[in-house]
Parts: structure tokens; sequence; C-alpha cells
């Protein structure tokens, strides 16, 4: 079986367990944080989860951070890489049709995610929820939202060409961005969604997969 380590409140964890869901793939999972534990973030003297400093992990994952898989002594890490691997070797039709350009293309979004709006939302999180009071600063917050919300203006255009982010059918590069727009509504930050967007939000938010981990405000909302 296979076996992944992560948590449920990071969105790059996040990311490989809504693919696991779309595909249906059965895995053990295992709690594992430098950052976060189950009373919040270490910046206000909570205990992480840990796991990901022994030297068994650091062996799997030199970097030390999560999500980490093992796929039958298969083991790989970086999420992106992971749900495009998932993707490949469990769901091609499902999630991309089995079709290389289509592949390409939500490789394409799934990258654009990490560059664009992984940075800024994750401003978003430690100066919202995650810091204490006192390190918060507000202007960074502002800075975060104003890129974010430019960002996803690129993703309304896309969206009002193609129903999906990537073309006419799901594939694994709407998850990124789904858990992303998922994360700044519950954030409360989405003061304005763009139509476009909008549209697709609400079909995603339908998917039973997306409802399995990434709908509860729960696994966002953590500090």
């Amino acid at each position: 079986m296979l076996k992944l380590w992560g948590r449920q409140s990071s969105g790059r964890t996040q990311k490989v367990l809504w693919t696991l869901a779309e595909i249906g793939l059965e895995f053990e999972f295992i709690l594992a944080s430098a950052e976060m534990g189950p009373g919040g973030h270490v910046s206000k003297g909570n205990k992480p989860f840990g796991v990901v400093d022994t030297p068994e992990y650091r062996a799997k994952n030199p970097n030390g951070r999560v999500p980490t898989i093992d796929d039958d002594g298969f083991v790989l890490w970086e999420s992106n890489s992971i749900i495009r691997y998932l993707a490949m070797q469990y769901a091609p039709d499902m999630l991309y049709g089995n079709d290389i350009k289509t592949f390409a293309s939500a490789s394409r979004w799934t990258d654009w995610e990490n560059n664009e709006l992984l940075p800024p939302q994750h401003d978003m999180a430690m100066h919202l929820i995650r810091l204490p009071e006192s390190q918060r600063d507000p202007q960074v917050l502002a800075k975060a939202c104003a890129k974010f919300a430019r960002a996803i203006g690129i993703a309304d255009e896309q969206l009002g060409r193609t129903r999906y982010i990537a073309g006419e059918r799901f594939t694994y590069g709407d998850i990124p961005l789904g858990l992303r727009v998922h994360r700044w509504h519950v954030l409360g930050l989405a003061t304005e969604t763009p139509p476009n967007v909008a549209r697709w939000y609400a079909e995603m938010k339908a998917r039973p997969a997306f409802n399995r981990w990434t709908a509860d405000p729960a696994h966002h909302l953590e500090g």
C-alpha cells in the first residue's frame, strides 16, 4: 500500500490527498511536519508532529519536508511531481485524457500555481492566522493579497476560454489551483472572485474528491 507522509493543513500535502481521492487509491497516511502539530504552529509554542527530522525520513527526503510518498519502494518528494506521477501511474485517462499535450498543459498550470499562488498564499496564512499576533504585519498581508489577486486574474482569463484550466476536461492541473482558490475563500480574503473562476470553483466544490480532504475549513485555518 502506498504511504504518504504529510499533514492535512499543508497545501502541498492536500494536493496529493485530493489526487489520491480522485483516483480512489488506498494509502497509509502518516502525520509528519516540522512546523505544525496537534496544537497548531510551532511559532506559538506548539510541538510539531515531527518525523521529518529522523534519519529514516531524511533518507527518503533529504529536505525534511512534506509530502513524501513511498509507492512499493519507489520514493518521491515534491508535491507537484507526486501528483504528476500519480496521474501517469494510476489514472492517465482520468486525469489528462492520456494525451501528452493535455498533460503538458496541466503540468504548466501546476508549476504556475507553485510559482505564482503558493508564495503569496503562504504569507496570507502566516500573517493572518499562524504567526503570533505581535509578529503579523498588515502590510505583508496586503501585498500578498494584491499579488494573489493579480495572478487569479490570469487564471480567470484562461477559464474564460476553456471550461477547466487545461482544456475542456478536468485534469490534475485543476487540483493545485482548486486548493489555492478554496483556501483564499476560507481565509476570508476573496473579496471579489472573478466570474470565470467563480463558475469553475463551483464545479470544483461539487467534486466528491474535493470534499474528501480539501473542503473542510479546519484543514486551512489551523494556526
